[in-house]
């Protein structure tokens, strides 16, 4: 009995039941009402862990791809036999926090359903319903940064890579929709609702029947609770932030090693010191591993430095690095501020391959393999979007003996460097940071808000504009350029609004998404944003 197995206490005559019955199906040797059938007679009733397991057993036998294709068909195979999860978990655990969300994301698509009875079309209501829906990315990230890395430290990762291309799946259905709403087009995007719909609730389901239960199962409470601290730096879809999952006598030490792992405050974790100490031991000779003190003196290769300087350094870089090393296993991420795309310390450990989304895999594989055999060293990547454009570029490492010693990916956000002309020979403040000077940010942002065609905020009888949950951050901006900079104030967060990202975020943040994403309650934020608007106001 292997560890996972056993972890899940999965009965072996029963798996192999299982096992047999899913395989004679996917090999066209039984049909569907036979295998089930079959099942109902020999097990009668199959728990979702059993399930699962069993899926990620199927490895090495059949293709990710083939099992996706047939994941329907699969679960439909065991109609009548797959017992329903309750699905029930302390409050604010994660797993209880993301059924609220999938709770809160069904009374989101009722309203949908609604919407699309009514003869009449009307744009606004809609409008409400996708600036919702927009926002369940923030619920597949949680997965795929948090849930899917701890899973997989199990040994569970067939079943992850799966829910991935689901999960992408959904993102994009909801991302067209929303785009053709915004664009007008008004029957193209009725069309394509009920799709998007039944995409997100067969998604969801899955989560239900499968995921969340087997996750329960298989995941310990130290954990859930390392990840109810990670979540919140990722944030929450739909709903109010919940407080952290508390275990008594879990939390403290967890929370030292959050502390630890977090970079903050010139800390590094004791897994980066291990790996760094490791890297600088052929200058200096063994450094002692963790023990080493964050301000011991380190001879690196060109210069002297502390280990709490190297962390600085990386926090302050203009760039997002990462380091996967020869084993493909991920090692370091730099944790820094204005970071382009979430990343979460989970996927340290991590095998690089499952980091990426189904159909991209095969390009990091072709990435890996070609900087191993020495044949390329490089591969350029970029994303060019309306005032934005991201360049992205892999870098092979390799020892002084030219031995392959892993990956370097380096990430940075070019747009304000592709918008500079001419020469700049001398000295000019116009810049407080890397991120670009404050006058500069505020003309990005009024330039996101005027792209974005809305209705402009009400006025009410003594003058005051009126903003609920709903009014968005380009009408704020329009009304008064100065509340990037106030928000920045309320939660250095938001920070990437004096970014060029900010013409992204304009287009779609409103009020309710600010305050989850900063952990505001909402009422308070409109409140705060409210008495800045109108004192403020033009």
């Amino acid at each position: 009995m292997n560890p996972l197995q056993q972890k899940l206490d999965i009965n072996s005559d029963r798996y192999r039941i299982i096992v047999s019955v899913k395989e004679d199906y996917l090999d066209g040797k039984l049909a569907l009402e036979e295998g089930n059938r079959i099942l109902k007679e020999k097990l009668g009733t199959c728990t979702p862990d059993e399930f699962a397991y069993a899926e990620q057993s199927l490895k090495g036998v059949y293709k990710d791809e083939e099992i996706l294709d047939k994941m329907d068909d699969l679960l439909n195979l065991f109609d009548g036999v797959l017992v329903r999860a309750e699905n029930e978990y302390p409050e604010n655990h994660p797993l209880w926090v993301y059924l609220e969300e999938i709770n809160a994301v069904e009374k989101v698509a009722l309203e949908a359903d609604e919407l699309l009875k009514q003869e009449k079309f009307i744009k606004n209501p809609w409008l409400g319903v996708f600036d919702s829906l927009s926002e369940w990315r923030i619920h597949l990230s949680r997965k795929q940064n948090q849930l899917y890395p701890m899973l997989e430290e199990h040994g569970f990762d067939r079943p992850t890579r799966i829910m991935w291309t689901f999960d992408d799946g959904v993102r994009d259905a909801i991302s067209a929709s929303y785009a053709l709403l915004r664009e007008d087009k008004y029957e193209e995007f009725l069309a394509s609702v009920p799709e998007t719909l039944e995409k997100l609730r067969d998604l969801n389901s899955k989560e239900l029947e499968v995921l969340l239960p087997t996750s329960y199962k298989l995941l310990s409470d130290e954990e859930f609770v390392r990840m109810s601290k990670n979540d919140h730096e990722i944030g929450y879809a739909i709903i109010n932030p919940p407080d952290l999952y508390v275990v008594p006598g879990i939390n403290d030490s967890a929370a030292q090693l959050n502390t630890n792992n977090s970079g903050q405050n010139g800390a590094v974790s004791n897994e980066f010191l291990n790996d760094l100490a490791g890297l600088l031991s052929k200058y200096v000779g063994p450094v002692g591993g963790a023990a080493v003190s964050k301000d011991a003196i380190l001879d690196v290769a060109t210069g002297k430095l502390t280990l709490e300087q190297i962390n600085l350094l990386f926090r302050h870089l203009p760039v997002d690095l990462s380091y996967v090393d020869e084993n493909e296993l991920v090692k370091f991420y730099s944790d820094t501020p204005h970071r382009i795309f979430p990343r979460s310390a989970n996927v340290i450990g991590r095998e690089v391959k499952n980091c990426h989304p189904a159909k991209s895999v095969h390009v990091v594989e072709e990435i890996v393999e070609k900087f191993r055999s020495g044949e390329q060293s490089q591969a350029e990547f970029w994303i060019n979007k309306p005032g934005l454009f991201i360049y992205v570029i892999y870098t092979a490492v390799r020892d002084e003996n030219g031995k392959f010693r892993g990956v370097l990916e380096m990430m940075q956000d070019c747009t304000h460097i592709r918008e500079l002309e001419g020469s700049r020979t001398l000295l000019t403040w116009d810049k407080t940071d890397f991120v670009g000077d404050s006058s500069k940010e505020k003309s990005l942002a009024q330039e996101a808000a005027e792209e974005v065609e809305e209705a402009p905020l009400t006025v009410d009888a003594d003058g005051r504009f009126h903003i609920d949950a709903k009014t968005t951050l380009s009408n704020l901006i329009k009304q008064s350029p100065d509340i990037v900079d106030y928000l920045i104030s309320l939660n250095a967060k938001f920070e990437k609004l004096k970014t060029p990202m900010v013409k992204v975020m304009a287009k779609v943040a409103t009020i309710k998404m600010i305050a989850e994403r900063g952990d505001f309650d909402v009422d308070d934020l409109i409140g705060k944003i409210d008495a800045f608007i109108n004192k403020n106001k033009k």
